[in-house]
Parts: structure tokens; C-alpha cells; sequence
């Protein structure tokens, strides 16, 4: 990491460091980043380890992209009554990210939409688990998701918010048109600014003694019931 940090031959996006994390070089790792203006961050060791994806990361870790994003804005001007966006409310374990951008990808969706802070960004792990998918699907980053969600709203975009709470039925709603999913991150889901800025909410029955599905496996069953929706001929 310091060698990355002295050569900037690669774009690190932030600098995440363990809470409570003791490491002889970390001094010069926040002199180095604080010269190149890379952000840092301290985070639960715990969210670390769902960055590294299984690797040892002794505490500190450079987030590196592995693709380039897509502007935000270019997406808004790009709107159009098929337009079918994935957001992502603080999916931060990239294997999930990852299996999201490939189902995502697969189904036809227009863009996926992540958050800059606490959610996984893509990384080489990310773009690995996505196999191929991130060189296909647009993804962007946007500063404030509940202010993008309002945008959207403005041009027409319906948004409809998958919330195990939700009275009605995933395959009740009608998924014409210019739509957005919107799906929370593992465990907390929907943060409320974001849960109030859809316009509606629908939840996926569940059957079983487990009361909810891996968020990557929720996208897929919502996506493709949107697409069939969308695909199936007019009577």
C-alpha cells in the first residue's frame, strides 16, 4: 500500500483503517494519503473483513477501482421509459455487490446506483464475483442516495422500495415503465430518509423459518419479475 500511495500509478479511492488498529507504518500512511488528498477512514474491523473478502489485511486497506463509473448526471439525461435502475442502500460485502452487478447485468437492467460512503465500491474482488458484468452495466456513486431517489422522481421514475415489512406482495405491482429498485444493505435494510423518498414499498414473502434472503439473491428475484412484467406481450 505505501508504494501505491508514494507511485499513484493506481486510483485509491479511500484509505479504511480498523477501529483500535496499531501499526508502525500507519503514520506515513495518512501523511502519504493527506498528500494525495485520499480520504480516510476509520471502520469496525468487521467491515474490513468483508472488504478484503477473506484476505489478511492486518488492519488498513487501500480501495482501489477496479472500473470506472458512470456519471450520475449522464444517467438522469439517459432516462427513458424502459429504464430500469438497481439502488443499492449500503450493500457493503463486495461478494454481494459483485453477484448483484452480474444479476443485474443479465436481466437487463440499466444501472446500478451505490452510495460513496459505507457500501462496498468496485473493487477487484467486486469485479471478479461479477464476472465480466462491471465492463457491461453501467455503475455510479452519488453522494447522497434519498437527493438522487428525488431526481429520478422528477423525471418520471417510478421507485419502489423491497422491504420485508411491506404489505404488498412483490409480484402485485405493476413495473411499467421507467422504474427504480431500491434494496437495503445486509441486515439494517432501507435506511428511513431513503425508505420516504419511495413510492412505494414491496416485500417478498418469505416460507420458510428464515425471515429474509441475501440481498444479491432479493435483487434477482425482483429484477426478473420486473423484466417478465415488462417482456410479457399486451393482450
Amino acid at each position: 500500500m505505501i508504494e501505491a500511495l508514494r507511485s499513484g500509478a493506481r486510483r485509491i479511492e479511500r484509505i479504511v483503517i480498523a477501529e483500535g488498529a496499531r501499526h508502525e507504518r500507519l503514520r506515513e500512511v495518512f501523511d502519504l494519503a493527506k498528500r494525495a488528498r485520499i480520504p480516510v477512514r476509520k471502520e469496525p474491523r468487521i467491515a474490513l473483513d468483508r472488504l478484503a473478502g477473506g484476505a489478511n489485511h492486518q488492519g488498513v486497506m487501500a480501495i482501489a477501482a477496479a472500473a470506472s463509473y458512470t456519471n450520475e448526471d449522464d444517467l438522469i439525461e439517459r432516462i427513458t421509459p424502459q429504464s430500469l435502475f438497481i439502488l443499492l442502500d449500503g450493500v457493503e460485502d463486495p461478494h454481494n455487490l459483485g453477484a448483484i452487478i452480474r444479476t443485474a447485468e443479465c436481466a437487463g437492467a440499466t444501472a446500478i446506483i451505490i452510495p460513496e460512503r459505507r457500501a462496498a465500491h468496485i473493487t477487484e474482488v467486486v469485479a471478479k464475483t461479477a464476472a465480466g458484468a462491471t465492463e457491461y452495466l453501467p455503475v455510479a456513486r452519488v453522494t447522497n442516495l434519498a437527493n438522487f431517489i428525488e431526481k429520478l422522481k422528477q423525471r418520471n421514475v417510478w421507485v419502489v422500495g423491497v422491504e420485508a415489512s411491506s404489505d404488498m406482495n412483490y409480484t402485485r405491482y405493476d413495473y411499467q415503465g421507467a422504474v427504480a429498485l431500491v434494496f437495503g444493505g445486509e441486515g439494517h435494510g432501507l435506511h428511513r430518509l431513503v425508505r420516504e423518498r419511495c413510492d412505494v414499498t414491496v416485500s417478498i414473502p418469505m416460507r420458510g423459518h428464515i425471515t429474509s434472503l441475501n440481498v444479491s439473491v432479493a435483487v434477482g428475484v425482483v429484477l426478473f419479475e420486473a423484466q417478465r412484467q415488462r417482456n410479457q406481450p399486451m393482450d
